[in-house]
């Protein structure tokens, strides 16, 4: 996660950043809930979206 987000926060404006956003708060929801499943994919999502 701190990787993931530390790639967000270099990231220029842009949609790519506004779609690794969406997919990052997805992980941290997934994170709650304990599900590492969703919120490993979210994270995998969320590093494509900045790629």
């Amino acid at each position: 996660m701190k990787a993931v987000k530390a790639a967000w926060d270099k990231a220029p404006a842009g949609p790519k950043k506004d779609a690794a956003l969406t997919h990052y708060q997805a992980a941290e929801k997934a994170q709650t809930a304990k599900n590492d499943a969703d919120c490993l994919k979210s994270l995998d999502a969320a590093k494509q979206a900045l790629a």
